[in-house]
């Protein structure tokens, strides 16, 4: 969906956190892929230009990923924070991928490094937002054990997102692996107690429950696709909406009168 196929009607939401995980930057030869970060910048560009306020949180898998040197018993703290600033890194290369494409952005860290980018302040990258300014949240929250998903719940609610929405390689959440089991089934819509019940991957249950506590909905969608993060502003019922039970079953009667 480009700019000129996104229908003229208000979005559905108008402050988002989009959710990238690091291997979205990855291309076949490079850990950053200036092709693909290019084509991700584009797909931010689509919304923003709308004035939809947009924030992003990114990973960074393609770089460095702690687990697997915690597994040869690299120090776990140590490990975590050399996972933050990777994503430093990538949060670089989307904000230049950004200003090239005419979309002004900021770059926000956790941990403070003043020659590459601000350090994170809350009203400051409130600000940022009001002023049409895309904010990339690098460093993930600045302590050790926590994921990035934990960061982009924690900066959603800190921001007032109304959404986050958290980018996959699939089109949305599945009750198996879609690419090993064949019978694995797609949820539309999925309530916070059931992806925590049924042990779905979604996001971590820190992240989780900190959205289930706020009321902040979660949309899983196939970033691939062109156009998504616009069908997903406005509404369109693609990938795998989670949010409270009491959410889901008043939007099930408002669908039901006639």
């Amino acid at each position: 969906m480009s700019s000129r196929e996104i229908p003229a009607r208000s979005p559905l939401y108008r402050r988002i956190l989009l959710k990238l995980s690091g291997e979205a930057f990855s291309g076949t030869e490079s850990s950053i892929d200036a092709g693909t970060t290019a084509w991700m910048a584009g797909q931010i560009a689509e919304v923003a230009r709308l004035g939809v306020s947009v924030a992003v949180v990114v990973g960074g898998g393609n770089i460095w990923r702690g687990k697997a040197h915690e597994a040869g018993e690299m120090d776990r703290a140590t490990a975590d924070y050399m996972g933050m600033l990777a994503t430093v890194i990538n949060a670089l290369a989307l904000q230049d991928a950004l200003e090239r494409i005419g979309i002004p952005s900021r770059v926000q860290t956790a941990i403070q490094m003043q020659q590459v980018a601000e350090p994170y302040i809350r009203r400051r990258a409130i600000r940022h937002l009001e002023k049409g300014r895309v904010v990339i949240f690098g460093a993930g929250t600045g302590n050790p054990y926590f994921t990035t998903d934990t960061t982009a719940a924690l900066r959603a609610v800190e921001i007032g997102a109304q959404a986050i929405l958290k980018a996959t390689k699939v089109d949305g959440v599945y009750s198996a692996d879609p690419f090993t089991d064949r019978t694995a089934t797609r949820y539309t819509q999925l309530a916070y107690l059931d992806v925590l019940q049924r042990g779905l991957q979604v996001m971590d249950n820190t992240a989780l429950t900190l959205c289930m506590d706020n009321g902040l909905p979660i949309i899983v969608f196939d970033m691939n696709v062109p156009g998504n993060i616009g069908r997903v502003v406005f509404g369109e019922g693609i990938g795998t909406l989670v949010t409270s039970a009491s959410a889901l079953e008043a939007a099930a009667a408002i669908s039901e009168v006639p």
